[in-house]
């Protein structure tokens, strides 16, 4: 089952912001995530907030474009007179695509009416390649939809197997095509490599066939097996062997070797996106993420963050739906953030970044590990001279530890 959500303090019902969470907003960014809930079987190593067919108790797919939109009616009424029209809005699940084009088409819609879209909303659906066909596809893009991202994961087949994963090999990188043949501005593959059974030779097939496809964004995560996931009982009782670190890093220098080979430049630890100027090839919903800027999530278990005020939903959808049509927040909790808490999410999240975070984030022991990761080939030397920290192509290996010296 997915994962448990977080500890917080209690949400107001109507979901009300201390003013200060709003105070600058009109200076901030602001996007909406979409989280659509379901999927048409669970993949082995996946905790995400998703429910099968069988799962659901008390709701239906049918009436969740409707839900959705009160939700978004709600944010209307909390943000309240912000100006900000919505920069980015990026569908994920799940497999948003399960539901009709028409139904993702309302549910963009409602955001648009409700706060409008700046003329260059970057807005971007999650999608199984087996899920969309061309006409699919086209009333996405009619819709407004510019830019889509396919779950690929691997082109093996005995991977896949491995991952759970329904569609065939080749359906993804046919789906780039058909993705392009629509007008869809911006394709995205995402693939995922140190799945147990995958070989140095499997993970290299996967990335030939992945830039074959021509899109302009890959996305290579490393596996992480999750407790309570089929995966993890499978590595538990000696059926599968377990990922390994090591690997891990193998593939990761294997994948930068051939994205940069192809043009592609990394502009965050798992994400490269085509050279040559066009800054949109990047996920602009993403750099929000990072950059610590304003969303507001809306669906099952979504997470919302506005002004260092950060909450997230119940995670079924009949409680979900339930509260919207009694007129309260889905709000399950929040947590105020200090600015100590902001200070170490900067560092942590923005060093993930090629433009890296300012090195006046650091206290006096953090600048103490700041100058000998630089030493240890850790960190850039010039970006570090100029104020900034940048992490080197083994920094990015060892992110998480050069994290953990530099929040001190």
């Amino acid at each position: 089952m997915p994962s448990v959500l977080p500890d917080g303090e209690p949400a107001p019902e109507d979901g009300t912001l201390p003013a200060e969470a709003l105070a600058g907003a009109a200076d901030r960014p602001l996007g909406f995530y979409a989280h659509v809930p379901y999927c048409a079987t669970r993949c082995g190593y996946c905790d995400f907030n998703t429910y099968t067919a069988a799962e659901l108790r008390g709701t239906s797919r049918d009436d969740y474009a409707a839900t959705f939109a009160e939700e978004v009616r709600l944010a209307r009424k909390v943000l309240g007179d912000d100006p900000r029209e919505v920069e980015t809005v990026f569908f994920g699940g799940g497999t948003p695509t399960l539901l009709p084009a028409a139904d993702l088409g309302r549910m963009l819609g409602a955001i648009r009416s409700e706060f409008g879209l700046a003329a260059d909303a970057e807005v971007t659906t999650e999608a199984n390649p087996e899920s969309v066909d061309p006409a699919y596809l086209a009333e996405l893009r009619e819709a407004g939809f510019n830019r889509i991202s396919f779950g690929m994961q691997s082109a093996r087949e005995h991977v896949l197997r491995v991952l759970d994963r329904t569609h065939t090999p080749g359906r993804p990188e046919a789906c780039v095509s058909e993705a392009q043949a629509a007008g869809f501005a911006h394709v995205n593959l995402d693939l995922i490599y140190g799945t147990p059974g995958e070989t140095d030779d499997d993970w290299r097939a996967s990335l030939v066939a992945a830039l074959g496809a021509g899109p302009d964004h890959v996305s290579a995560y490393a596996l992480i097996v999750e407790e309570g996931t089929q995966l993890a009982r499978r590595i538990r009782r000696g059926e599968v062997p377990p990922t390994d670190d090591d690997v891990h890093a193998d593939r990761y220098l294997i994948a930068e070797e051939a994205l940069s080979a192809a043009g592609m430049e990394w502009y965050e630890v798992s994400n490269w996106a085509a050279a040559g100027g066009d800054a949109g090839a990047r996920c602009r919903h993403n750099e929000l993420y990072w950059t610590g800027a304003d969303w507001w999530g809306a669906g099952p278990g979504a997470h919302s963050h506005v002004g260092g005020v950060r909450w997230w939903n119940v995670k079924h959808p009949a409680p979900y739906a339930e509260a919207l049509a009694a007129g309260r927040s889905p709000a399950a909790g929040r947590e105020v953030l200090t600015e100590e808490d902001r200070r170490v999410e900067r560092i942590l999240l923005e060093l993930r970044l090629s433009a890296g975070c300012p090195l006046s984030l650091l206290r006096p022991a953090g600048a103490e590990a700041a100058s000998r990761a630089v030493g240890d080939g850790l960190l850039e030397g010039g970006p570090y001279e100029a104020g900034r920290l940048v992490l080197t192509l083994r920094g990015r290996l060892l992110a998480d530890a050069v994290v953990r010296d530099l929040v001190d």
